[in-house]
């Protein structure tokens, strides 16, 4: 082990098209990863962290059996292995969109397939053989359900009857001339830990801090801060007539009848706000990224 303290939190993260996206993630809540070529065990400037790498498919369950204390997976795989894991938290992020994932049951745009009940005796494939067995069962549908290594979505026009296929925004389905028909499963990264590691205190404790600031991070994203100086006889009729403005915080200048305007609002608002400060008489307006938000 690089470090000598006698605690250790051993994490596993998901490797592949969300690997980056979480180094992203981590850096924001305080926690730098370096990945390097040359070994399979990345660097992270916390030494009381151990991270190991792995598809995303495979973290639930090594989590599970103990390997891992703790990792990051999407919500579909926990269901997918049946694993028995407890669910920290759920985190909003994803490679495309701030959209949750979703597990759905698509045919081609010519099929005459207009629902699950249609696919009686037809075969389906799909990466997630067990979720897909459960929504046949809950629907009372009869079906093969064959195993895809890939390229589902070429499989659905010559190989099987429908597909059950991960999409975010749906585009590329659209673009292989595919179809929604149903969605099995909608599912977010989620922060698990394995039973006997949530009973530890001091892995508890842990956890629940990467827990915090990763969810700080993340809230971060979609908010920014704002300064500003205004009069003080015009502050009330600015915080009356600018609901985005709430809870800010008011100091005052050293410049008598003056004072600053501090406070957080959602970057979306921004654009249209700072114009209606700027003819509330605010001045010296400010906007500035943040890196957590922890509420």
């Amino acid at each position: 082990m690089k470090s000598k303290s006698k605690h250790i939190l051993r994490l596993g993260l998901p490797k592949g098209s969300l690997q980056d996206a979480t180094i992203e993630k981590m850096a924001k809540a305080g926690f730098n990863i370096t990945v390097s070529s040359r070994s399979y065990i990345p660097y992270v400037d916390d030494e009381e962290l151990s991270i190991r790498f792995i598809r995303a498919q495979e973290v639930s369950r090594y989590v599970e059996h103990g390997n891992l204390d703790a990792g990051i997976t999407g919500y579909d795989w926990i269901q997918e292995n049946r694993s028995k894991v407890h669910e920290v938290g759920e985190f909003l992020f994803s490679k495309a969109t701030r959209q949750p994932a979703r597990w759905v049951l698509a045919v081609p745009e010519e099929s005459p397939v207009r629902s699950v009940r249609d696919l009686a005796g037809k075969r389906i494939a799909t990466e997630v053989v067990n979720l897909t067995r459960a929504y046949l069962r809950r629907h009372r549908v009869k079906a093969e359900v064959e195993f895809s290594w890939g390229a589902t979505e070429v499989k659905a026009h010559e190989m099987v009857d429908a597909i059950v296929e991960l999409t975010e925004t749906g585009s590329s389905l659209r673009a292989n001339k595919l179809r929604i028909v149903d969605t099995l499963l909608t599912s977010t990264p989620r922060l698990i830990a394995n039973a006997t590691a949530w009973k530890s205190p001091w892995k508890r404790a842990k956890i629940e801090t990467l827990a915090l600031l990763l969810r700080g991070a993340l809230e971060a994203e979609s908010k920014v801060g704002l300064k500003m100086n205004i009069a003080q006889r015009d502050l009330a009729k600015l915080l009356q007539s600018l609901p985005a403005l709430r809870n800010p915080t008011v100091s005052a200048l050293s410049q008598a009848g003056w004072v600053a305007v501090e406070t957080v609002i959602d970057e979306q608002v921004v654009r249209a706000l700072i114009p209606q400060l700027k003819a509330a008489g605010a001045e010296g307006i400010i906007e500035y990224p943040l890196n957590k938000v922890v509420y």
